[in-house]
């Protein structure tokens, strides 16, 4: 089953938590702190594998989640980190973050990694925040929650040249005369279901990869038929090869057919009006395929290559210019010059340490990303943690900002789901 749509829940690990412990040993005076740090959380990297064209496993796995940092251990040894955790996609996904839509990563090689989320740190030990002032804390640090988001991913497959046009103008036919791919081939419409690729050889020595898509009809760019469902899958193509069925044996009329399809590329964006194309009237050996041709030549100025993909006659020809276009084309951009502003790559991002809202009834409530993190690393049941944890919001500015906003004694101010009292 070929699917190129997928998205799910994608966690990393958390970080291990540290640990409280004192070394007590015989003979051993003032042994002091002792307990080690943790292990950091396992990452979600994806992974690019030639091996697969599909992302069936993506779409029935909703939710991905890293494993764990092993927590802190005894006599100082840190916990073990977790290996990363590997998804492989087919080469050609584009990863999204969901909610931003940012683009995460563009795989296009095999064995090209794009972190998604990143695992959490360990937390510290007791015997980490040991100093010449504070030599036996009672306390630890809590590991740091791993990274979570929503992704989306969207197969686009990698080929040189693309074979686009109205069903059954003979698209299947050819790439199966061309190359060892074996397309579905029948007399009735939207037999392709599914992109094919094949490898091409140039009788000179030269190779590249095409691809046979599913039929555009019209309103194509706006999902009728198969639609947006496949459109994107032009979008790598270097070289567009517009077959027409110059016999017209459907009773289309062939530069309507040639008119529509130009207009649903163009209507698609991402470049594929700006991407060179080749024009090939298909089905020469029927008798009407003639005079057809003369007519269509009437309209339109460009060259034609013709061929009979069934009888494979003049495909030489084809194939060379093919290779021809190919040599002197360079990848096209996925996106409009207009739009490339728009378009965010990556995940770093500047986002206020807290945001802080009053609620109807009176209390201050304090959220943030980077202050859940804080929030969820420290140790609560230790007085000195929470001590801590106080004296790290007021480095950060909480105090000051509580203040700006009318704070007075004895206001309820709520962190996640932790109360207190404003105390000035």
């Amino acid at each position: 089953m070929f699917v190129d749509l997928a998205k799910m829940e994608v966690e990393a690990g958390a970080g291990g938590d540290g640990i409280v412990a004192y070394r007590r040993e015989l003979k051993v005076e003032r042994g002091g702190p002792f307990g080690g740090s943790g292990g950091n959380g396992s990452s979600i990297i994806f992974l690019g594998d030639e091996g697969l064209s599909t992302l069936l496993d993506l779409r029935y796995n909703k939710i991905l989640k890293g494993v764990p940092g092993e927590k802190g251990r005894h006599k100082g040894m840190t916990g073990a980190c977790a290996e990363p955790t590997y998804v492989k996609v087919p080469v050609g996904t584009m990863i999204f973050d969901d909610t931003t839509g940012k683009l995460i990563g563009d795989i296009t090689k095999h064995g090209q990694e794009v972190l998604v989320c990143k695992g959490g740190r360990g937390g510290r030990g007791n015997m980490a925040f040991a100093t010449g002032i504070l030599k036996c804390p009672d306390f630890c640090e809590k590991g740091e929650p791993g990274q979570k988001r929503v992704v989306r991913c969207e197969l686009k497959v990698l080929a040189d040249c693309g074979l686009v046009g109205f069903p059954s103008v003979g698209k299947s036919t050819l790439i199966a005369a061309v190359s060892k791919a074996r397309p579905k081939i029948a007399a009735y419409h939207f037999t392709t279901l599914v992109p094919n690729l094949g490898m091409v050889e140039v009788p000179d020595g030269r190779s590249f990869v095409m691809a046979d898509l599913p039929g555009i009809i019209e309103g194509a760019h706006q999902g009728a038929g198969l639609g947006l469902q496949f459109l994107r899958h032009i979008e790598r193509c270097r070289v567009i090869v517009h077959m027409i069925d110059m016999a017209a044996v459907d009773g289309r009329d062939p530069y309507s057919d040639y008119l529509i399809i130009n207009q649903e590329l163009e209507n698609y964006k991402m470049n594929l009006g700006k991407r060179p194309r080749i024009i090939v009237a298909n089905k020469m050996d029927q008798p009407e395929a003639k005079e057809n041709l003369k007519e269509f030549k009437k309209h339109v100025q460009e060259p034609i290559i013709e061929i009979s993909a069934y009888t494979q006659d003049n495909l030489n020809e084809l194939l060379y210019k093919i290779a021809d276009l190919l040599a002197v084309t360079d990848e096209f951009s996925l996106f409009e010059e207009e739009e490339l502003e728009e378009v965010e790559y990556g995940l770093s991002e500047e986002e206020p340490f807290f945001t802080i809202d009053r609620q109807s009834d009176g209390v201050y409530n304090v959220t943030g990303a980077k202050l859940k993190r804080l929030f969820e690393m420290t140790d609560f049941d230790s007085d000195y943690g929470r001590l801590r944890f106080a004296r790290q919001l007021r480095t950060y500015g909480l105090d000051d900002a509580l203040r700006k906003l009318g704070v007075q004694n004895g206001d309820t101010v709520r962190i996640f789901d932790f109360e207190f009292e404003f105390i000035d």
